[in-house]
């Protein structure tokens, strides 16, 4: 069985990892193991022990309390705090029972004096070797409750002396960088205040002991499954102890928690692993592919945007023009982005306004999508539901349904403020717009962008705390895409939010694949897309060859760049001439000959862009019949025939299985070639694709 269960002692294992958790000796619930499976439950610590500890260092400091409360000696990271009517601050969570349901575990702990019951849920993800972890609070009283803190998990590491964190930070069109550092005694904080997940952090972690890398050495990951504002803590204390909390950012929250009432927080999912990063990632790509993609199943389909040809001048004749010349290189999707809808004629209006601008579409959308399919392409479209325009129809007749404080300047960011999503009558607006769209036209896939953070957080007809908002506004974009999925299952759905703003566990709930950044110049895309991969897999991350470093950078090059996830075209194509159309439509048939193994395949990351101009990275297919490895300079060293290229060593073939590779003479075991390596020759800006393939 996955979940054991005593009186006080619980043990969840996968199939290669476990987590044990039990009931100390002064009844808190406590963390003593997360790591490797053993072949027996004897093989697990026993339960902490009690200790004697001076006044100021209390024994409550030192506990691997599992998911502690506000409240004693403890003077560490809280998960959970809470005001109450009676005017206490503290919340002592008591055990009360510990129910199986399946693949799940609840806790329930509760205090008596409040009556607040919290419930701890796990649900084991066996064969991906990750637990899924939230809270619900309960509030079972007769008086309000206000809610200040309530993360999702708290984990506990093996007491030594140091670790390393790995993380993900960036910026605007330059996102998905890895920062690793030491833990050192103290806190670091990783944040979002944006409303969004933000280009400029992820709400992931990994862990290690200084001795990991991409192959080897033990690893503890985790991420959290929300769209919003979140907060991780790393807290390392001079007792050795070493803890990571992860949730909402209690930063300017605040939940009223009315009688009979619950708050569920959103899901964290966590990992161990002792193979290195490489192998934590594909754990998480497997789990998004199988467990959380709406679809994880299907191919991404090659798809040409026009936003880089026609920006905001879009009509029916450009558009098919340009359909034209996508449809002859290959193309299966034809987006048109921006600029489509009443009043848009630029940035400055429109937004809200969700119908076919009547001077560049006066019969409506129909008759394009209609040529567009006629090409053999399915149709899709641009939009960004959450913004409003000032300049627009909406907000001239409903500007109290922007965030904003009454009385009070609103921060316009690209001409546009917020719409209020946590309000009903928003929702119900915009999925009337979005309904009515869909349900008229044969529109197969959606681009949702937002692009921009909030400011000025106010909400006049909030029905609990103002500082709700932060909460409700993302449970009403969930809500609105959801019922959008549920009415037109037909549509693939993109997050965007000027690039990688917001792509996150939560939003793949809702959407099949992600722009990731508004960076398309190639050798800063294979950063990015190194650092996009320690979490997301390939299916998801679209990947355009657009007009970016069209003046250095050969065709090939670029994409290849864009070969390693959904591959799709940006560019403006009647720019490009015959040549290079034929030229990419030559990479577009390539590419979805080997689509299925880097959508759905294990990824190797076998030299790092990010630290080497010489870089390589390797998809093999789950059978391991097939792999491809990409291979990519971006300059050479200063005397390179002193400094020669290392060889790029394969990884992840069958050792036993003998492998050709397409336009070498040599046939070796995938032993030999993981072991032998491969030397290329690459100058300056070149690349290359190896296709293996098992032979008999």
């Amino acid at each position: 069985m996955p979940i054991h269960l005593s009186s006080n002692y619980w043990l969840l294992e996968t199939d290669r990892t476990a987590y044990a958790l039990g009931l100390d000796a002064e009844g808190r619930l406590v963390n003593f193991y997360w790591g490797e499976r053993l072949p027996s439950s004897a093989d697990y610590p026993n339960l902490a022990s009690s200790h004697e500890w001076a006044s100021f260092s209390a024994a409550g400091q030192a506990a691997r309390e599992e998911y502690p409360a506000e409240t004693g000696l403890k003077y560490i990271e809280p998960c959970f705090k809470a005001s109450y009517a009676d005017g206490v601050r503290d919340t002592v969570l008591c055990f009360e029972t510990a129910v199986q349901q399946g693949d799940e575990l609840h806790i329930q702990l509760y205090d008596e004096l409040e009556k607040l019951r919290l419930v701890l849920r796990y649900r084991l993800h066996a064969s991906n070797d990750l637990i899924e972890r939230w809270a619900e609070v309960t509030n079972l009283g007769e008086a309000a409750t206000t809610l200040e803190r309530v993360f999702s998990a708290q984990w506990h590491l093996p007491s030594r002396r140091s670790y390393r964190l790995s993380y993900l930070y960036g910026r605007w069109a330059d996102e998905f960088h890895i920062g690793r550092e030491p833990l050192a005694v103290g806190k670091k904080v990783l944040e979002s205040r944006r409303i969004t997940t933000s280009h400029h952090g992820q709400p992931w972690f990994a862990v290690d002991g200084w001795g990991a890398d991409e192959e080897q050495g033990e690893v503890w990951f985790g991420a959290l499954a929300w769209s919003g504002n979140w907060k991780f803590i790393a807290e390392s204390t001079e007792t050795g102890a070493t803890r990571l909390s992860l949730g909402l950012n209690d930063w300017d929250f605040s939940w009223r928690l009315n009688p009979g009432e619950s708050f569920t927080t959103p899901a964290a999912i966590c990992g161990y692993t002792p193979h290195g990063f490489g192998e934590a990632s594909r754990k998480m790509h497997d789990f998004i592919r199988e467990q959380v993609l709406p679809n994880g199943k299907a191919l991404r389909n090659v798809l040409y945007n026009s936003w880089e040809a026609t920006t905001f001048d879009v009509d029916e004749a450009s558009q098919v023009a340009l359909a034209k010349l996508a449809a002859e290189m290959g193309v299966e999707l034809f987006v048109m982005d921006d600029g489509w809808f009443h009043g848009r004629k630029d940035d400055h209006a429109g937004l809200g306004d969700w119908w076919p601008d009547e001077q560049k579409f006066p019969r409506g959308l129909k008759p394009l999508i209609e040529q567009v399919n006629a090409l053999g392409m399915d149709f899709g479209l641009w939009v960004e539901p959450e913004m409003v325009n000032p300049d627009s129809e909406l907000y001239r007749e409903h500007p109290d349904w922007v965030i904003h404080f009454p009385g009070r300047k609103r921060s316009e960011a690209r001409n546009q403020l917020i719409l209020n999503f946590a309000r009903p009558e928003v929702q119900d607006y915009i999925l009337e717009k979005l309904d009515s769209i869909l349900s008229e036209n044969n529109i197969r896939f959606v681009k949702w962008d937002m692009n921009r953070n909030a400011s000025e957080p106010g909400w006049d007809t909030s029905p609990g705390d103002p500082r709700e908002l932060w909460v409700r506004y993302v449970q009403g974009v969930y809500l609105v895409w959801g019922t959008l999925r549920q009415r037109h299952p037909q549509v693939t759905w993109q997050t965007c939010s000027g690039g990688g703003g917001r792509v996150d566990l939560g939003m793949l709930r809702l959407a099949d694949q992600a722009w990731i950044s508004d960076n398309t110049e190639p050798t800063a895309r294979l950063n990015i897309q190194e650092g996009y991969s320690q979490i997301f897999p390939a299916c998801t991350m679209e990947a355009w060859v657009t007009d970016m470093g069209a003046d250095y950078l050969p065709l090939e090059f670029r994409m290849h760049v864009s070969m390693c996830g959904a591959l799709g075209i940006g560019g403006h194509l009647a720019h490009w001439g015959a040549e290079r159309r034929a030229e990419a439509a030559r990479w577009i048939t390539r590419y979805k000959e080997i689509r299925p193994i880097i959508q759905f395949g294990d990824l190797y990351r076998l030299r790092s862009a990010q630290q080497n101009p010489f870089s390589a990275l390797m998809y093999v297919n789950k059978d391991r019949q097939e792999a491809v490895l990409f291979a990519f300079r971006t300059h050479q060293p200063l005397l390179p025939q002193i400094e020669p290229q290392p060889p790029i060593y394969p990884r992840g073939l069958d050792p036993k299985e003998r492998y050709a590779i397409e336009g070498f003479e040599q046939v070796r075991s995938g032993l030999g070639w993981m072991r032998t390596g491969i030397e290329l020759v690459l100058a300056d800006y070149q690349s290359t694709i190896l296709h293996f393939r098992q032979v008999v």
